[in-house]
């Protein structure tokens, strides 16, 4: 601390050049403590240290002290030192609100934005909140074994391997991406080998690697409309052209003769967020019959496929086909925990030596011990195990919040293409009700669902009402009182319920 505030007295007194230098150094400190570099109850170092530090006479430290005291800023504690007030003078805080600093211009750079940055913070859409009923897409991250994987970790550490500690440019950990090749091949069937996967920090950092590789400002992309709303915000950010394509219960309905074919689609065929539906076999083949037609690129988002909770398993489209120009993503936030922040991409082999070295330049992949620690975890059969528990977990808490929406509200607040999968369900509203103030209204009482409509591009008048209910981190008990309390925000929007 005394060597930071000696650097930082420094650069003020160059900076405040009118005065005597003690009247100098009292400027500079009283600054300090009013803007928070120096926090209420900070100790001062000692006047002989400061002067030492900053090369100025101890009476100069002295007199400046000495002022900083009679004003109010600073206490001396007798064998304590020199401590800053716990309390500041209210009266030089008014007078500095209502004065500016003389000399001082305000720049005329402080608030100018990029339009993309502008437009993003216009759709920003990522919530505060992040846990508690009812967030959507949340897993419950206390049920992860935690102990089993911080051993594994543990043990990685004690001896690192050089190669573990240093920038990485092969595209991630070779043994995650082992691991993963291997898992993919058989619980997804997807075609690949290790040289095609390419670790990221998550889903949007997979989903800025590929635009940027992949496509140009003003270039057409598809995605689904209603969509996640991150990767909306993700295209935006990189100048793309979003063409919003509806969907129905066979998924994403492409158009068969494009006036401006898209460089990219985006696309969720497992289960599409956010309403729930399985793309098709024949939309699938739709899809990548235009993909070759228009030497596009499809993108598929497989973000919670472990978790389906009846029926088999649907196969990734990236498997369904030799060579399909699909580019697949994949994560584990929804299986461990999002803030392990390690997501991948399963590349093409014509694009793997350009995305591995447009990864190494935009991003220097590290993380290397805990993606190594993953894939140990992996091959002992942990990850494996975690996901036929929670599986069973989640179906019985999934079950139990369709029984409550069935008992209260009825079967026709369910919405239809619901699917017995993910972490989180959608309730429909009528569509004269607000949901977006509905979802308000419930977070003041702590119930965090996100309103439907905000998840579409077209317009408000088409988007449908309802709500994303998560049923994964919130158990059976508490699930019953946040529901009342769900209940209650609904009556006052009009929506009277059963009474059982």
């Amino acid at each position: 601390m005394r060597r930071l505030l000696g650097d930082h007295v420094l650069q003020r007194l160059q900076q405040d050049t009118a005065g005597k230098l003690h009247q100098r150094l009292f400027r500079c400190l009283r600054a300090a403590i009013i803007e928070g570099v120096l926090p209420p109850k900070t100790r001062l170092p000692a006047s002989r240290d400061l002067a030492k530090e900053i090369q100025v006479s101890r009476n100069t430290v002295l007199s400046a002290y000495e002022q900083l005291q009679a004003e109010g800023y600073l206490e001396a504690r007798t064998g304590h030192g020199t401590w800053v007030s716990e309390q500041l003078p209210e009266a030089f805080l008014n007078t500095l609100q209502a004065k500016p600093t003389p000399g001082v211009i305000p720049s005329p750079h402080t608030h100018v934005l990029s339009q993309r940055c502008s437009e993003l913070l216009g759709h920003a859409s990522a919530s505060p909140h992040q846990w508690g009923p009812f967030v959507p897409g949340v897993p419950d991250v206390t049920e992860f074994p935690h102990q089993i994987f911080n051993r594994i970790q543990s043990r990685l550490s004690r001896e690192p391997d050089l190669n573990d500690l240093i920038y990485n440019s092969a595209g991630g950990s070779p043994a995650l991406r082992s691991a993963l090749t291997d898992y993919l091949r058989v619980a997804r069937s997807v075609q690949c080998d290790i040289n095609q996967i390419i670790i990221t920090e998550g889903i949007h950092q997979a989903l800025d690697l590929v635009t940027r590789a992949l496509s140009d400002i003003g270039d057409r992309v598809w995605i689904e409309d209603p969509a996640y709303w991150g990767m909306r915000n993700t295209l935006r950010i990189n100048g793309l052209d979003i063409h919003a394509l509806p969907v129905d219960k066979d998924g994403i309905i492409p158009e068969q003769t494009p006036k401006h074919p898209p460089k990219l689609m985006f696309v969720t065929p497992s289960h599409q967020y956010p309403l729930g539906s399985h793309l098709s076999l024949p939309r699938r083949k739709q899809l990548l019959e235009l993909a070759r037609r228009y030497q596009s690129w499809i993108v598929e988002d497989d973000y919670d496929s472990e978790f389906r909770f009846s029926g088999k398993p649907y196969p990734s489209l990236q498997g369904l086909e030799p060579d399909a120009p699909v580019i697949y993503m994949g994560t584990f936030s929804k299986t461990i925990y999002p803030a392990l922040r390690i997501g991948y991409l399963v590349v093409p082999k014509v694009l793997v030596q350009s995305f591995r070295i447009l990864a190494t330049e935009l991003y220097r992949g590290g993380h290397l011990l805990e993606q190594k620690a993953l894939a140990e975890f992996i091959r002992e059969g942990h990850y494996e195990a975690h996901i036929r528990r929670m599986r069973l977990l989640y179906a019985k808490r999934r079950a139990y919040l369709v029984e409550l929406i069935e008992r209260y509200l009825g079967t026709e607040f369910l919405h239809e293409y619901n699917d017995t999968a993910g972490l989180h369900l959608v309730m429909k509203l009528p569509q004269s009700c607000d949901d977006v103030s509905v979802a308000q209204r419930a977070l003041a009482h702590g119930v965090k669902v996100r309103p439907l409509s905000q998840y579409y591009m077209r317009s408000h008048a088409h988007a449908q009402r309802g709500l994303l209910i998560g049923f994964a981190c919130v158990n059976e008990k508490d699930m019953l009182m946040a529901f009342g309390t769900l209940l209650e925000c609904l009556k006052q929007s009009g929506i009277q319920p059963r009474t059982t």
